[in-house]
């Protein structure tokens, strides 16, 4: 029980002290916290013959997390979900456990409480819809190359657009069924981890995880024959200058699944790259913030090579969403729903939490509109590029040379023609914020306008 519990229930007659200091010993004196940190350097057999020793161990060593790691650890992806990551442990280890014998009436272990132990319950059992509601990123349909140009991508804006993503194939044939008919037996990449499609869906619509495995695979199309034929690039995307790196190109897309609760936490976008994020199944939330607005409960280092926060989204949301409500710059939120799909612009912070089991696509580009920053990235931050294999690039450094080498051989005049525009907007003191930008009525939007058309 959460230690909220302990005031309430330490006023009722008969009450006996807290059951941890009876249980623990001289281990009572750590926190928690410190307690679980030492469980994790134990082995399997160790953990087992200390949960004998008394209740309240018992409860600490039943922590999922702890066999969480040690699943993940010792057997990657090779295993079959039954139900707890403890149990699923204990069969993968021996086949002839009897999973059945283990599940019983559970221990009774009365005036125990952890604020520790008992938020995963309190996450995993809550639903989303006390954070629902709010939308107010840009919903459009039947939208112009040159209205998403001139409103979006040159005011590094986000848009939900609602009439692409259903043209698909994909749209009509991308079940789970259908998936695992055609893919079941293939590893994909979940995490840290690689696990066939079969054994990541029986873990997926059974798992109660606070924050569960989600599942983000970069090569499902070489994998996966014929998958690419499914879905096509909305034409808002199409011109990408990183196609002109050809095979040596950084990772750009990725296949999506995962089951309620799971998503990503707030970053950025690799190589200061937009994206779009298309939904076939399912739905997803997104909270985002501007680039030069940092979210609550997150941390950086001056460069944002470094980021700190919560590590669950529903931790994030129960500690920080109150916060967005009474701050004066509120985040732009928005439902992405099946048949939709999601402009990022480069450089917004973003979250994005799976509502329902979903599958979805994604993919990273360099457009014009954000062409120049990703050449300053490359520039000044070669320490922090990634996506580019090793193989093709064993230096980092060189990969903004090489690309303008490249940019002026395709697109001869291109660096000239952004230069001149970045000349003319070097007056940083009076130049706004991109959230004023965002927050000025397009009527006021007057003076030098870029073309960012596709003829280039």
């Amino acid at each position: 029980m959460p230690w909220g519990n302990y005031y309430i229930d330490s006023t009722e007659k008969g009450f006996r002290k807290n059951r941890r200091e009876t249980s623990l010993g001289t281990l009572a004196h750590l926190t928690d916290e410190i307690i679980l940190e030492i469980l994790g350097y134990l082995n399997v057999k160790e953990l087992l013959t200390l949960g004998f020793t008394s209740q309240v161990l018992y409860c600490f060593i039943s922590f999922e997390e702890l066999w969480r790691q040690l699943t993940i650890r010792k057997f990657n992806g090779d295993w079959w979900w039954y139900g707890t990551w403890k149990l699923t442990y204990l069969k993968r280890s021996d086949p002839k456990y009897d999973v059945d014998s283990f599940i019983k009436p559970a221990i009774n272990v009365t005036h125990f409480y952890s604020d520790i132990l008992f938020q995963p319950f309190l996450y995993s059992s809550t639903g989303m819809d006390q954070f629902l509601g709010i939308e107010t990123i840009d919903r459009r349909s039947n939208l112009s190359i040159d209205e998403f140009n001139t409103n979006y991508a040159e005011k590094n804006r986000p848009v939900i657009i609602t009439d692409v993503v259903t043209q698909w194939s994909a749209f009509q044939k991308w079940t789970m069924k259908y998936l695992l008919e055609k893919y079941g037996d293939i590893n994909f990449r979940a995490e840290a981890i690689d696990i066939k499609l079969k054994n990541y869906a029986q873990y997926s619509v059974n798992t109660l995880d606070e924050s569960p495995l989600y599942l983000f695979d970069k090569k499902f199309g070489e994998k996966c024959n014929g998958i690419l034929e499914d879905f096509f690039i909305p034409e808002y995307f199409c011109q990408d200058f990183f196609n002109i790196f050809g095979q040596s190109r950084p990772d750009f897309r990725w296949i999506i699944i995962g089951p309620a609760r799971s998503g990503s936490t707030f970053h950025k976008d690799p190589n200061s790259t937009s994206a779009w994020n298309a939904v076939i199944s399912g739905s997803k939330k997104w909270i985002m913030y501007p680039p030069d607005i940092l979210p609550p409960g997150v941390f950086t280092s001056a460069d944002e090579s470094e980021v700190t926060s919560p590590v669950s989204l529903m931790e994030w949301h129960f500690n920080y969403y109150k916060e967005t409500n009474k701050s004066k710059i509120r985040p732009l939120e928005g439902i992405c729903r099946a048949g939709e799909v999601i402009f990022v612009p480069n450089g917004w912070w973003h979250m994005v939490i799976n509502l329902e089991d979903s599958i979805a696509i994604t993919q990273n580009f360099v457009g014009l509109h954000n062409l120049s920053n990703v050449l300053k990235f490359l520039r000044e931050k070669p320490e922090q590029i990634s996506g580019f294999s090793s193989d093709s690039w064993p230096s980092c450094k060189t990969i903004h040379e090489t690309f303008c080498k490249k940019l002026q051989e395709v697109y001869p005049g291109l660096l000239e023609k952004l230069e001149l525009h970045n000349d003319s907007h070097k007056d940083k003191d009076n130049k706004p914020s991109v959230w004023e930008q965002i927050k000025k009525p397009d009527d006021a939007e007057k003076g030098f306008t870029f073309n960012f058309s596709n003829n280039d």
